[in-house]
């Protein structure tokens, strides 16, 4: 794992939300926290409505994580373009985020703890 990046269980209870519906809820979140950066969290793929979520044709690289994939919330009356992202087959030393995924918080997407 890269020195300036750790992962541990998040405590308590994580949701998120998105167009009135409540997504995704965990208690077996994990946080993800980077040297300059906001703590993110990680949802266990099993405690995530994925029927609202959908594949988009994004991308993106990171050197530490590796390839992400994107996802598109849809609502019932939005889509929330990129939402989401997971990382397949994150790189060694981050492979406790395979099989998880986090969510872009805004103004559309709330994660919080409960």
């Amino acid at each position: 794992m890269a020195k300036h990046i750790t992962i541990s269980k998040a405590d308590g209870t994580w949701v998120v939300r998105a167009g009135g519906a409540v997504l995704a809820e965990s208690q077996n979140a994990l946080e993800l926290t980077e040297d300059g950066y906001g703590p993110v969290i990680y949802f266990p793929r099993d405690d995530i409505a994925m029927d609202f979520l959908d594949v988009s044709e994004r991308t993106s690289h990171c050197p530490h994580r590796g390839d992400a994939s994107y996802f598109s919330i849809i609502t019932k009356s939005t889509t929330i373009q990129d939402a989401a992202w997971s990382y397949e087959n994150p790189n060694e030393g981050m492979r406790e985020i395979a099989g998880h995924l986090a969510f872009n918080g805004g103004d559309q997407v709330a994660v919080e703890q409960v």
